[in-house]
């Protein structure tokens, strides 16, 4: 579903820093997997260019076998919207919105019927444990609940990819632990592929496969770079 084949990226200032090189990934419906590395080593670069967020300069990333760097930023933008979503560890709800509203998001940006908008934010705030806070606005949620919200709406218009960067950063060891078998389960439920993106050892560990980026590309944890 997702194939990354030789993919760069330098930032180019007073000093050409090169961020990725020679990243290599395969990906099917349904599987999903962590990424770890040190500080600075990419990992939301590599996020940003797989979203269609960033360009590289140089490789391929193919979503379903449409090259990314083919498209225009109006066509990349309607791919995004279509058949990826986000989850972040600032959670980045509009607080002016309540929960539900949130939700509903990617649906109005997809140009969802209202009929079956409304039947699918109830149904995935109901799968996250939020059928009840609906009308809550963000200030009146815990973190936790922040997070579910966030993985409500990056799951509700049904992605082919989630990508999480770093999800748990600001949660407690328990909210951590629930948010991430939230999101698995959503993952899990609609055959989708995820990406996630941690600093978190047992984070990394609730996924099928973990790798570990670093100057020369992904290392798989206990096998062969990709």
């Amino acid at each position: 579903m997702l194939r990354i084949r030789d993919l760069r990226k330098a930032y180019h200032g007073a000093v050409v820093r090169q961020v990725l090189q020679g990243i290599q990934l395969d990906l099917a419906a349904g599987e999903y997997i962590a990424i770890m590395g040190e500080s600075g080593i990419g990992k939301s670069t590599l996020l940003n260019l797989i979203a269609g967020l960033d360009q590289a300069d140089g490789g391929s990333i193919r979503l379903n076998g449409t090259e990314l760097s083919a498209l225009d930023e109006t066509a990349r933008t309607g791919l995004r919207r279509a058949h990826m979503g986000f989850v972040f560890q600032a959670f980045h709800l509009l607080p002016h919105l309540t929960v539900a509203q949130n939700v509903t998001l990617p649906l109005a940006l997809n140009h969802v019927p209202t009929r079956e908008s409304r039947r699918r934010v109830g149904a995935v705030l109901e799968a996250v444990g939020l059928a009840a806070r609906g009308d809550s606005y963000p200030r009146e949620l815990s973190g936790g609940e922040m997070q579910r919200v966030a993985i409500a709406r990056a799951v509700v218009h049904r992605p082919q990819l989630v990508l999480a960067d770093e999800p748990t950063g600001n949660l407690d060891p328990a909210s951590a632990a629930q948010v991430l078998s939230l999101l698995r389960d959503e993952v899990a439920n609609r055959h989708a592929a995820a990406i996630l993106v941690t600093h978190s050892s047992s984070a990394a560990a609730t996924a099928d496969r973990i790798y570990v980026l670093t100057g020369q590309g992904l290392q798989l944890r206990g096998g062969l770079p990709e």
